[in-house]
C-alpha cells in the first residue's frame, strides 16, 4: 500500500492510500477563473452561486432551470449596470440542485444569510420565514412562529404569508385546536363559532384532544389524503348549490394544502448537525457528494473524485473527519463499522450516530445528495445515453458536429459549426465559414457548401470524423447535407431538428421521429443547435459591422 496526496487546486488538503500510488486531483466545487460554462448546468431546480477570483461567494440565485437562467446573463446584450458589474466581477460557478422552485427559493434565502454576497440585496429584515408550531403541552395549542421554540413541533417554512395563514386556518378548524396565548375557565368566541373543541371547559378529553393534535399534525407533515379528500367533495357540493364563492375559499385551502405535499426538504428543524454522504463507483474512481447541514439548514456541498480501492469510504471518512470536526449524525447509503463510529465519536467528544434512512426526511435530504452527484458528475452521460437510445444509435455520441446558416436578406451568408464532446461545447473545435459559391437566399445550397467544405477537408487530412451530424432545419436542410456525405463516401449518421416544432428528421423517413419536445435526447439536441445558431450569428454581425467599418 502507498500513501499519495491528494491536491486541490495544488494545495495539498488529504492524505489516502492506494495501490497505485499515483496523485490524483480532486476537482473543486467550483470552476477555475474564464471557465463559467453554463452548458454544464442541468435543467433542473436549484441555486446557482457566482464567485470571485479568491473564491468567495458573490451573488446567491435560485432557478427555476439552472441552466437558462445562468445562460441569461451572457446572452444578453443590455444588461443593467448591478448585473453587468456581477458579470464582469465572476470567475467561477457552483450550483446546488432543489427538488422544486420552491426548495430553491427556501436554500437562497439561507445561501444569503450565510455568504453575505456582495452583489445579493441586503434587508435589515433577515429572520426566517415563518411555520406552523403545535407546542407539547396536554392540550397542544397552534400558533404561527418564525422559529423552532423547542417546546413542540415546528412545520415548514412557508415561503407566502397567505398560504401559511390559510393551512394555519383550515388546520385549526379541521380539527378545532385551541389557538390561544392562554387557557381561560370559560369559552371563547371561537368555540361557540365551532371552530374550537373547547379543551379550557373541559368539555372534550385529553385523549380525545390528543388523537386531534396527532392528526392536525399528520396534516401538517403532508399527509393530507384524507382532509383533501373530504374539502374536494364539500368544494364540489358548493359548486352544484351553485354557492361558488364559498367553492373559490374551498380551492385556495385545497392548493394550500396541495403545497404541504410539497415541502421544503432543504430546511428543517434540527438541533444537531448532520453530513450526507452519497457517492458512486465508476470504473477505477469514486465519486463522492457531501452536504453540510447546520442546525437542520443545507449550508453546501463538497465534491470528492478519487481511485477506487478496498475500504475506500472508511479511509474517507478517518481522513476528511481527521481535518474537521465530526457532525452529530452522518446520513449515508450503508452502515459503519462500530470501530469508525467510535473514531468519530473520539474526534467530535460526544457520540456520532451514522444512519441508514429507508424513508422519510432524512432519506428525502440523501435523494437530493444523489441527485447532485448525479447532476453534477454524471448529467452529461445522462444525455449522451439519451440520444443513443432515441437514435437507436450503436453507441452513445461522444463527438457531435450541428451546422447553421446565417444570412441577411440573402446578403453576408455565413456557415457555422460547432462541436460537442463527451456532452460538452468544445470551443476550440468551433469552426466559422464565409458562403462563396452561393447568391442570395439558398439555405439548402449554403449548407450543402458548409458540409462539403468540412468533411473534405476532414477526409483529406484523415482526420476522425464525428459520430453524429446535427443540422438546423427540416427535410429540405437533411437532404442536401446528406447529398454531400454520399458524395464524399462518407457514412455518418445525421439528423436535422426543425425550430418551430423542435421536430427531429432522419434519412429514410417522411415523417418525423416520434421524440417530444421535452425528452432529455431533444432538450439535448436543443442545447447543441441553439449554440450553433449563437455562432453563426455572431459570425454574421460581425461581417456586417466590418463592413460599415470599411
Amino acid at each position: 500500500m502507498v500513501s499519495y496526496m491528494i491536491l486541490l487546486e495544488d494545495h495539498p488538503i488529504a492524505l489516502f492510500s492506494s495501490p497505485a500510488g499515483e496523485k490524483i486531483k480532486i476537482p473543486p466545487s467550483h470552476q477555475p477563473p474564464d471557465m463559467i460554462s453554463p452548458d454544464s448546468l442541468p435543467h433542473l431546480p436549484g441555486c446557482y452561486l457566482f464567485k470571485d477570483e479568491q473564491d468567495r461567494v458573490i451573488y446567491v440565485g435560485k432557478a427555476r432551470d439552472l441552466r437558462k437562467r445562468v445562460s441569461s446573463y451572457f446572452q444578453k446584450q443590455d444588461q443593467i449596470p448591478r448585473t453587468a458589474a456581477l458579470v464582469a466581477a465572476a470567475s467561477g460557478l457552483d450550483f446546488i440542485v432543489t427538488n422544486s422552485e420552491l426548495e430553491a427559493l427556501l436554500l437562497e434565502n439561507t445561501l444569503i444569510k450565510k455568504h453575505q454576497p456582495r452583489y445579493n440585496i441586503k434587508l435589515k429584515d433577515s429572520s426566517r420565514y415563518a411555520g406552523i408550531e403545535l407546542t407539547e403541552e396536554d392540550f397542544p395549542r397552534l400558533r404561527i412562529s418564525r422559529r423552532n421554540t423547542g417546546r413542540g413541533s415546528f412545520f415548514g417554512p412557508f415561503v407566502s404569508a397567505r398560504e401559511r395563514t390559510i393551512v394555519y386556518q383550515i388546520v385549526r378548524k379541521a380539527f378545532g385546536l385551541a389557538t390561544c396565548k392562554r387557557f381561560t375557565k370559560r369559552a371563547c368566541l371561537r368555540y361557540h363559532l365551532g371552530h374550537c373543541s373547547g379543551p379550557c371547559t373541559g368539555r372534550i378529553s385529553r385523549a380525545d384532544y390528543r388523537a386531534r393534535a396527532a392528526r392536525a399534525a399528520s396534516a401538517l407533515a403532508g399527509k393530507t389524503d384524507e382532509l383533501l379528500l373530504t374539502l374536494q367533495k364539500e368544494m364540489a357540493d358548493l359548486s352544484l348549490r351553485q354557492e361558488f364563492e364559498r367553492a373559490l375559499q374551498l380551492r385556495d385551502e385545497i392548493q394550500a394544502l396541495e403545497r404541504l405535499q410539497e415541502r421544503q426538504q432543504v430546511e428543517r428543524s434540527r438541533r444537531y448537525d448532520q453530513d450526507v454522504i452519497s457517492y458512486e463507483v465508476e470504473g477505477s474512481s469514486v465519486y463522492l457528494m457531501l452536504f453540510r447541514v447546520y442546525h437542520g439548514t443545507l449550508e453546501g456541498k463538497e465534491e470528492y473524485v478519487f481511485s477506487h480501492g478496498e475500504g475506500f469510504l472508511e479511509e474517507f471518512l478517518v481522513q476528511y473527519y481527521s481535518e474537521r470536526e465530526p457532525p452529530e449524525e452522518l446520513i449515508l447509503e450503508q452502515t459503519l463499522e462500530p470501530a469508525l463510529l467510535d473514531f468519530l465519536s473520539h474526534q467530535k467528544r460526544r457520540k456520532v450516530k451514522a444512519t441508514v434512512p429507508r424513508q422519510g426526511e432524512k432519506k428525502m435530504l440523501l435523494d437530493l445528495a444523489r441527485k447532485n452527484l448525479e447532476a453534477g458528475f454524471f448529467g452529461d452521460r445522462e444525455k449522451l445515453y439519451a440520444l443513443e437510445q432515441a437514435l437507436l444509435l450503436k453507441k452513445s455520441p461522444q463527438v457531435i458536429e450541428c451546422f447553421d446558416i446565417s444570412h441577411l436578406g440573402g446578403t453576408f451568408s455565413v456557415g457555422s459549426m460547432v462541436q460537442f464532446r463527451g456532452g460538452r461545447p468544445d470551443k476550440s473545435q468551433y469552426r466559422r465559414f464565409r458562403i462563396r459559391t452561393v447568391s442570395g437566399i439558398d439555405d439548402y445550397a449554403s449548407l450543402a457548401e458548409t458540409v462539403r467544405r468540412r468533411y473534405s477537408r476532414l477526409k483529406e487530412e484523415k482526420q476522425d470524423m464525428p459520430d453524429l451530424i446535427v443540422i438546423d432545419g427540416g427535410k429540405g436542410q437533411l437532404s442536401s447535407a446528406l447529398s454531400e456525405l454520399q458524395a464524399l463516401r462518407l457514412k455518418i449518421p445525421i439528423v436535422s431538428l426543425a425550430k418551430k416544432e423542435e421536430e427531429i428528421y432522419v434519412p429514410g423517413l417522411d415523417g418525423p421521429l416520434d421524440i417530444k419536445k421535452q425528452e432529455k435526447a431533444s432538450l439535448y439536441l436543443q442545447e447543441i443547435r441553439d449554440e450553433a445558431h449563437r455562432f453563426a450569428l455572431a459570425y454574421n454581425r460581425l461581417l456586417r459591422k466590418k463592413a460599415i467599418e470599411d
